[in-house]
């Protein structure tokens, strides 16, 4: 006999939810991650290089701006990634309410996020396969 307390609990998620729940949360940081990186770099190099030159302003100050860049394209770019991702067919998980909110779940979501954004942002770094000539050349000139 089931007292009503045990009638309302609700089983976890089980490791294919997890999965689910894993990708479905990774695959927009991944775009996000690239995009951020990318833009973040390939900005804040030509910013050093051509304001940064004329106003002298530091290495990291160049930096600083490209990322102010890269957070402003991010905003205008977020739903685009999103829309994305939804359209590479990777549904929402069918989970209940009080599976959603379990901590294997939110765990799940925010290992998803971190790898996701990680993978992205090592994947964003390819501007900089580009950019040693510039560097060079700066150098060269003081």
């Amino acid at each position: 006999i089931l007292t009503s307390l045990e009638k309302l609990e609700v089983a976890p998620p089980s490791p294919g939810q997890l999965r689910h729940v894993f990708f479905h949360n990774a695959l927009p940081f991944v775009g996000f991650g690239f995009l951020d990186n990318a833009i973040m770099i390939a900005a804040g190099t030509q910013i050093e290089l051509s304001i940064g030159v004329v106003l002298g302003i530091s290495t990291m100050a160049g930096a600083a701006l490209g990322n102010l860049v890269s957070d402003l394209a991010g905003l205008g770019l977020a739903g685009y990634v999103e829309a994305l991702a939804s359209r590479l067919g990777l549904s929402i998980p069918d989970l209940t309410p009080k599976q959603a909110d379990m901590w294997q779940t939110r765990l799940s979501a925010h290992l998803g996020k971190a790898i996701g954004v990680t993978i992205g942002c090592i994947l964003g770094m390819f501007p900089l396969l580009f950019f040693g000539d510039e560097e060079e050349k700066l150098e060269e000139k003081n």
